[in-house]
């Protein structure tokens, strides 16, 4: 089949290389010439495992193509997936809907009667409806996206479902082939309502919000009662009605969807008189980012109660590992308010340094592990990257000037690092040395 992507930020190239791998003609649309340029020869804007092989397939085997222009994407093809993004407004946090809006109204224009509009993007409910209005003579579906950055090519190839909100079984009928080879492959497919769709990626990462930030709640009362926080965990996670996945205490969550859209929920249930029925969402917000200032205090009660001259060497700046997204990173947050603190800090990061640097250029970037911590006071385990898990903490234990760490994310072998001679702390566990 020939279809459109219309934009091609995060999702729109991911979804536009997936689409063609799997045996469609796409081609991919944006107001945005250099990074069309990019994609067009076949290199990803960022870091996202396996896409770049998928968008070099694409483009080789000519079932890839990119423009900049809305009439050319018209002509293409009579199903066009809305891919832009939808960024939150400044003071509520509501979902700001002029890139989509702008997008359908760049389209409408064009439209032959009978075309198809697919949003992909986390929109409020009822956004298919008013964007049918805009679009004449085409119907309007959703399909949301449910990516997790560091596995986006693989949760849109081996999908855990695949949500369709429409209003007549032909566009159903036409997913469904579009998904054929996924359906195949045993893809579970939920069709449904627009309003319900576009409400199931909201409903979905919320949810998770708070699973986070119930355990790192927990992680609060451990602190006071100097139980352990990772042992709680597992068992709260062996109960099969609540699961072990997202109970993974430490420095909380970031990046451009969970924080986005657990507000996004809560300013969309008060646009619908409903602000009480998701109250718990703001609270939710509030103790995720309270753990960044948890981390920052306990790292301050490591140095003896300042930072102030103060080496510190940070592990980590992207928002999750296996990602170049530094946007609502915890990592980067803490980072800096250490160094306004005074301390002097260096960052290491595998993928995210271009994009940590730009966003905040007073810290200082080093290429690798052991330069980071040369002389440190303080080492602060911030990302979760496996490469740091395999770390020689002996090693390490020469270079730095105070064998001090603080484990954000629970992910390195405390013993071994209190085996090399290092004090470690980590947020809700036991001081044992």
């Amino acid at each position: 089949m020939r279809l459109t992507v219309i934009g091609t930020g995060y999702v729109g190239a991911v979804h536009a290389a997936c689409l063609a791998d799997l045996g469609h003609e796409i081609l991919g649309v944006d107001v945005d010439a250099e990074r069309i340029a990019e994609l067009a020869a076949g290199r990803p804007p960022f870091y996202e495992p396996g896409l770049g092989a998928l968008l070099k397939r694409g483009v080789e085997t000519g079932r890839l193509r990119f423009c900049t222009s809305p009439a050319e994407a018209a002509r293409f093809a009579d199903t066009h997936f809305l891919c832009v993004g939808t960024p939150p407004m400044p003071g509520s946090g509501a979902a700001d809907l002029r890139h989509v809006e702008g997008a359908a109204d760049t389209l409408a224009p064009h439209l032959t009667d009978g075309a198809l509009v697919v949003g992909k993007s986390t929109v409020p409910v009822g956004t298919a409806a008013r964007l049918a209005a805009r679009l004449p003579g085409a119907e309007v579906a959703w399909n949301p996206e449910f990516l997790r950055e560091g596995c986006a090519v693989r949760d849109t190839l081996c999908p855990e479902r695949i949500v369709v909100g429409t209003v007549s079984p032909a566009a159903e009928a036409r997913l469904r082939e579009i998904y054929a080879p996924l359906l195949a492959a045993g893809a579970p497919f939920i069709a449904t309502d627009p309003a319900t769709a576009e409400l199931a990626k909201l409903a979905s990462n919320s949810f998770l919000a708070t699973k986070v930030s119930f355990v790192n709640a927990m992680a609060e009362i451990c602190d006071a009662t100097g139980a352990d926080v990772l042992t709680l965990a597992r068992a709260m996670g062996a109960d099969t009605r609540i699961g072990s996945r997202f109970l993974a205490p430490g420095l909380g969550f970031g990046g451009s969807c969970l924080p986005k859209d657990i507000r996004a929920l809560a300013a969309s249930a008060e646009a619908l008189g409903l602000g009480s029925s998701v109250a718990f969402l703001r609270e939710v917000d509030a103790i995720n980012t309270r753990q960044r200032d948890r981390t920052v205090e306990l790292a301050r009660q490591l140095l003896g109660g300042g930072f102030a001259e103060r080496n510190v060497a940070v592990l980590g700046a992207a928002f999750k590992p296996h990602s170049d997204d530094v946007r609502d990173s915890p990592a980067l947050a803490v980072a800096e308010t250490v160094r306004q603190a005074g301390a002097q800090v260096r960052v290491h990061d595998p993928e995210a340094v271009d994009n940590a640097r730009a966003a905040c250029p007073a810290l200082q970037f080093a290429p690798d592990v052991t330069k980071t911590c040369e002389r440190a006071d303080l080492v602060l385990h911030l990302t979760e990257w496996p490469q740091y898990r395999d770390l020689d903490p002996a090693a390490l234990a020469v270079v730095v000037r105070a064998p001090l760490l603080v484990d954000a994310r629970h992910t390195l072998d405390a013993d071994a690092w209190r085996t090399a001679g290092w004090t470690v702390r980590a947020p809700g566990r036991p001081r044992l040395g």
